[in-house]
Protein backbone atom coordinates (compact mmCIF):
# COMPACT_ATOMS: atom_id res chain seq x y z
CA UNK A 1 0.00 0.00 0.00
CA UNK A 2 1.04 3.63 -0.85
CA UNK A 3 1.31 6.26 1.53
CA UNK A 4 0.82 9.59 0.61
CA UNK A 5 4.96 10.67 1.09
CA UNK A 6 5.12 7.48 -1.09
CA UNK A 7 3.27 9.41 -3.58
CA UNK A 8 4.62 9.83 -6.87
CA UNK A 9 4.05 13.38 -8.47
CA UNK A 10 1.06 14.62 -9.58
CA UNK A 11 0.61 16.67 -13.14
CA UNK A 12 -0.91 19.98 -13.71
CA UNK A 13 -3.31 20.11 -16.76
CA UNK A 14 -0.86 22.77 -18.15
CA UNK A 15 1.93 20.46 -17.92
CA UNK A 16 0.00 17.75 -19.32
CA UNK A 17 -1.14 20.24 -22.34
CA UNK A 18 2.37 20.85 -23.01
CA UNK A 19 3.74 16.98 -23.10
CA UNK A 20 0.54 16.50 -25.48
CA UNK A 21 1.67 19.61 -27.86
CA UNK A 22 5.32 18.29 -27.46
CA UNK A 23 4.15 15.26 -28.93
CA UNK A 24 5.68 13.47 -25.72
CA UNK A 25 1.68 12.18 -25.00
CA UNK A 26 1.73 10.01 -21.88
CA UNK A 27 -0.61 7.10 -21.70
CA UNK A 28 -3.69 8.89 -20.47
CA UNK A 29 -6.27 6.30 -18.35
CA UNK A 30 -9.77 8.04 -17.30
CA UNK A 31 -11.12 5.38 -14.36
CA UNK A 32 -14.40 7.00 -14.24
CA UNK A 33 -17.38 5.10 -15.48
CA UNK A 34 -18.31 4.74 -18.87
CA UNK A 35 -21.13 7.33 -18.14
CA UNK A 36 -18.95 9.92 -17.44
CA UNK A 37 -15.98 9.50 -19.82
CA UNK A 38 -18.95 9.39 -22.76
CA UNK A 39 -20.38 12.94 -21.35
CA UNK A 40 -16.37 14.34 -21.58
CA UNK A 41 -13.28 13.32 -21.71
CA UNK A 42 -9.67 13.94 -23.02
CA UNK A 43 -8.50 13.44 -26.29
CA UNK A 44 -6.86 10.28 -26.91
CA UNK A 45 -8.03 8.60 -23.14
CA UNK A 46 -8.72 5.09 -22.85
CA UNK A 47 -11.68 4.76 -20.62
CA UNK A 48 -10.80 2.21 -17.75
CA UNK A 49 -13.09 2.27 -14.70
CA UNK A 50 -11.84 2.31 -11.67
CA UNK A 51 -12.86 -1.45 -10.67
CA UNK A 52 -12.26 -2.81 -14.08
CA UNK A 53 -8.78 -1.78 -13.87
CA UNK A 54 -8.12 -3.84 -10.60
CA UNK A 55 -9.72 -6.76 -11.61
CA UNK A 56 -7.53 -6.61 -14.97
CA UNK A 57 -4.29 -4.85 -13.73
CA UNK A 58 -2.10 -7.70 -14.53
CA UNK A 59 -3.10 -7.68 -18.47
CA UNK A 60 -3.02 -3.53 -18.51
CA UNK A 61 0.48 -3.89 -16.81
CA UNK A 62 1.97 -5.58 -19.97
CA UNK A 63 0.95 -2.63 -21.97
CA UNK A 64 1.77 0.22 -19.98
CA UNK A 65 5.51 0.57 -19.97
CA UNK A 66 5.56 4.14 -20.24
CA UNK A 67 4.38 7.27 -18.52
CA UNK A 68 0.78 7.19 -17.48
CA UNK A 69 -1.31 9.86 -16.57
CA UNK A 70 -4.69 8.69 -14.73
CA UNK A 71 -7.70 11.11 -14.67
CA UNK A 72 -10.70 11.02 -12.95
CA UNK A 73 -13.22 14.03 -12.27
CA UNK A 74 -11.40 15.42 -8.95
CA UNK A 75 -8.50 13.37 -8.38
CA UNK A 76 -9.55 10.93 -5.57
CA UNK A 77 -10.70 7.67 -7.60
CA UNK A 78 -7.17 8.52 -9.81
CA UNK A 79 -5.17 7.93 -7.06
CA UNK A 80 -6.90 4.97 -6.15
CA UNK A 81 -6.11 3.60 -9.52
CA UNK A 82 -2.73 4.77 -8.90
CA UNK A 83 -2.10 2.62 -5.59
CA UNK A 84 -3.80 -0.41 -7.09
CA UNK A 85 -0.98 -0.03 -10.44
CA UNK A 86 1.73 0.80 -8.19
CA UNK A 87 1.40 -1.99 -5.61
CA UNK A 88 1.16 -4.44 -9.00
CA UNK A 89 4.39 -2.84 -10.09
CA UNK A 90 4.05 -0.11 -12.74
CA UNK A 91 6.20 3.34 -12.55
CA UNK A 92 5.62 6.08 -13.99
CA UNK A 93 2.23 7.00 -12.86
CA UNK A 94 0.92 10.09 -11.81
CA UNK A 95 -2.46 11.42 -11.50
CA UNK A 96 -4.03 14.38 -12.99
CA UNK A 97 -4.32 16.83 -10.22
CA UNK A 98 -7.67 18.43 -10.11
CA UNK A 99 -8.30 15.39 -12.62
CA UNK A 100 -11.37 16.49 -15.68
CA UNK A 101 -12.89 19.38 -13.09
CA UNK A 102 -9.26 21.60 -13.47
CA UNK A 103 -8.76 20.24 -16.95
CA UNK A 104 -11.78 21.61 -18.27
CA UNK A 105 -11.27 24.93 -16.06
CA UNK A 106 -7.75 25.64 -17.63
CA UNK A 107 -9.62 25.54 -21.21
CA UNK A 108 -7.90 22.33 -22.22
CA UNK A 109 -9.81 20.21 -25.25
CA UNK A 110 -12.59 17.60 -24.29
CA UNK A 111 -14.44 15.41 -26.19
CA UNK A 112 -17.69 15.89 -25.43
CA UNK A 113 -20.72 13.66 -25.93
CA UNK A 114 -24.32 13.62 -24.28
CA UNK A 115 -24.33 15.74 -20.83
CA UNK A 116 -25.48 13.38 -17.61
CA UNK A 117 -25.24 13.84 -13.82
CA UNK A 118 -21.42 13.32 -12.93
CA UNK A 119 -21.32 10.54 -10.10
CA UNK A 120 -20.91 12.97 -7.02
CA UNK A 121 -24.10 14.91 -7.95
CA UNK A 122 -25.75 11.89 -7.67
CA UNK A 123 -24.62 11.01 -4.53
CA UNK A 124 -25.29 14.27 -2.92
CA UNK A 125 -28.48 14.25 -4.41
CA UNK A 126 -29.88 10.75 -3.36
CA UNK A 127 -28.06 11.48 0.43
CA UNK A 128 -29.60 15.08 0.45
CA UNK A 129 -33.07 13.13 -0.36
CA UNK A 130 -32.97 10.44 2.21
CA UNK A 131 -31.73 12.91 5.01
CA UNK A 132 -34.50 15.28 3.70
CA UNK A 133 -37.40 12.40 3.94
CA UNK A 134 -35.92 10.86 6.97
CA UNK A 135 -36.31 14.14 8.74
CA UNK A 136 -39.46 14.43 7.88
CA UNK A 137 -41.10 11.58 8.35
CA UNK A 138 -39.27 11.45 11.84
CA UNK A 139 -41.83 14.12 12.89
CA UNK A 140 -44.34 11.49 12.75
CA UNK A 141 -42.13 8.31 13.54
CA UNK A 142 -39.99 8.32 16.25
CA UNK A 143 -36.50 6.90 15.01
CA UNK A 144 -36.99 7.36 11.35
CA UNK A 145 -34.22 9.93 11.80
CA UNK A 146 -31.56 7.17 12.32
CA UNK A 147 -31.45 6.61 8.76
CA UNK A 148 -30.83 10.09 8.04
CA UNK A 149 -28.08 9.69 10.62
CA UNK A 150 -26.59 6.73 9.26
CA UNK A 151 -26.25 8.45 5.59
CA UNK A 152 -24.16 11.29 7.58
CA UNK A 153 -22.00 8.35 9.20
CA UNK A 154 -21.73 6.92 5.64
CA UNK A 155 -20.62 10.39 4.09
CA UNK A 156 -18.48 11.30 7.03
CA UNK A 157 -16.46 7.64 6.33
CA UNK A 158 -16.42 8.28 3.17
CA UNK A 159 -14.38 11.74 3.44
CA UNK A 160 -12.07 10.02 5.96
CA UNK A 161 -11.56 7.32 4.06
CA UNK A 162 -11.31 8.48 0.30
CA UNK A 163 -14.07 5.94 -0.49
CA UNK A 164 -17.72 6.12 -1.09
CA UNK A 165 -19.83 3.06 -0.80
CA UNK A 166 -22.96 4.76 -2.58
CA UNK A 167 -21.17 6.36 -5.33
CA UNK A 168 -20.02 2.59 -6.08
CA UNK A 169 -23.58 1.48 -5.89
CA UNK A 170 -24.59 4.26 -8.33
CA UNK A 171 -22.08 3.55 -10.68
CA UNK A 172 -23.62 0.23 -11.42
CA UNK A 173 -26.76 1.66 -12.51
CA UNK A 174 -27.35 1.53 -16.17
CA UNK A 175 -27.61 5.23 -16.21
CA UNK A 176 -24.20 5.66 -15.20
CA UNK A 177 -22.30 2.13 -17.12
CA UNK A 178 -22.89 3.28 -20.51
CA UNK A 179 -21.32 0.88 -23.16
CA UNK A 180 -19.35 -1.88 -21.30
CA UNK A 181 -15.70 -1.29 -21.16
CA UNK A 182 -14.33 -4.30 -23.00
CA UNK A 183 -11.13 -4.57 -21.68
CA UNK A 184 -9.76 -6.71 -24.66
CA UNK A 185 -10.55 -3.95 -26.93
CA UNK A 186 -8.47 -1.62 -24.12
CA UNK A 187 -5.39 -3.84 -24.39
CA UNK A 188 -5.55 -4.28 -27.73
CA UNK A 189 -5.54 -0.13 -28.00
CA UNK A 190 -2.95 -0.01 -25.95
CA UNK A 191 -1.05 -2.48 -27.68
CA UNK A 192 -1.37 -0.87 -31.51
CA UNK A 193 -0.19 2.46 -29.84
CA UNK A 194 3.17 1.07 -28.90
Amino acid sequence: MTTDASRTAGLTSTALQHLLKDGRAPRLLDVRTPGEFRTSHIPGAYNVPLDTLREHRAELLAHLDEDVVLVCRSGARAAQAEQALAEAGLPNLRVLDGGMMAWEAAGAPVNRGEARWELERQVRLIAGSIVLVTGVVGVFVPGAHLIGTAIGAGLTFAALSNTCAMGMMLSKLPYNRGPRTDIRTVVASLRDRS
